[in-house]
Formats: structure tokens, C-alpha cells, sequence
């Protein structure tokens, strides 16, 4: 095994997801291995572990498989090297930046509920020093 190539136990340590969860993104073809080992061991490069961040960081604001699949696609267009007309190359900014948007959107929606949130916690704990204890 080369230097570069990490198997899937130290990808899931560096990226925090469980193999199971790897293991998921592999079979929905979000991120394939980018070799295997004389064993049939998977084996990542440092591309397969940022493109499973992409992937860590998406999750938590609610896109979907899909989603995550459509922003993947347009990223490894852009950064393919392969020859785009100007349209195509428009095209594809415009589907990233509106991945942008609708990340900010859904960054926008968690403060709000994260300040309920704590409000609520707040109010748990002043009525909590408001009750005599027996």
C-alpha cells in the first residue's frame, strides 16, 4: 500500500463517519474508492477524504443524497481539466452557487432554531431557581 492510500478506518477517524456510513456513500456512488489493495481492502486518497467532507458537512443542513450527488458532479466538472464551452462552465457556477444560497438559507434557519433553543433552556433554568427546593 502506497503512503497516499488510506484504508477505511483511518478515513473514518480523520472524517468522523462511521465505516457503515462510508460504506453507504460507497454503494449510493458518492464517493468510490479510489483503489483497493492486493486483499480487496478499500484504499482513499486525500480527494476521496475531502470529498466525504463535502459530503459530512452537507448532511448536517439537510440535503439530500441527491443533492450532495448533483454539487459533487458539478465540483468534478469544474475541476476535471476537461474542456468546457463558456455555457457549460456558466452553468455549472450557477448550480454551486446555488448550493451556496440554499447552504446559507439552511445556516440562517438552524441560528433561529438554536436561539429558541437557548431561550427555552433559559427559561427551563430560571424556573428551575424559582422553585423552592424541599
Amino acid at each position: 500500500m502506497s503512503s497516499e492510500h488510506m484504508q477505511i478506518g483511518e478515513v473514518a477517524a480523520r472524517t468522523e463517519l462511521s465505516l457503515r456510513t462510508i460504506r453507504h456513500y460507497e454503494e449510493t456512488g458518492l464517493v468510490i474508492p479510489s483503489a483497493r489493495s492486493q486483499g480487496g481492502f478499500r484504499l482513499y486518497t486525500e480527494a476521496d477524504v475531502a470529498r466525504l467532507m463535502v459530503i459530512r458537512r452537507m448532511k448536517p443542513l439537510g440535503f439530500t443524497l441527491d443533492e450532495m450527488r448533483d454539487l459533487l458532479d458539478a465540483t468534478d466538472r469544474l475541476d476535471s481539466g476537461e474542456e468546457l464551452s463558456p455555457a457549460e462552465r456558466d452553468e455549472l457556477l450557477t448550480r454551486i452557487r446555488g448550493f451556496e444560497h440554499a447552504a446559507q438559507r439552511r445556516v440562517e434557519d438552524l441560528r433561529v432554531q438554536l436561539a429558541r433553543a437557548e431561550d427555552f433552556a433559559g427559561t427551563l433554568a430560571e424556573r428551575l431557581t424559582r422553585t423552592p427546593t424541599p
